[in-house]
């Protein structure tokens, strides 16, 4: 049980710090990020900003659920026992 707790919070940092790393450098180079999707896919900054967002809180998500929820089980079973 001791193994999965500590895999799932060192899971949990890492999701977060690359979380973290897209939202600041959608913050810091996001023209940039924009310049290089646009000739790719015909995208308006509106678009290109909501499938950012709605990206970084979807990945949010699934790392709450599959990585901080588990931890939390595992703590509380090992206190039971």
């Amino acid at each position: 049980m001791e193994t999965i707790e500590k895999l799932t919070i060192r899971c949990f940092l890492i999701g977060m710090l690359f979380m973290l790393l897209w939202f600041f450098m959608f913050l810091g180079a996001g023209d940039w990020m924009y310049g290089i999707h646009s000739q790719w896919f015909a995208l308006s900054k509106h678009e290109f900003t909501v499938v950012h967002y709605c990206g970084m809180a979807f990945l949010k998500i699934c790392i709450f659920l599959f990585f901080l929820v588990p931890y939390i089980a595992c703590k509380l079973c090992a206190k039971r026992t």
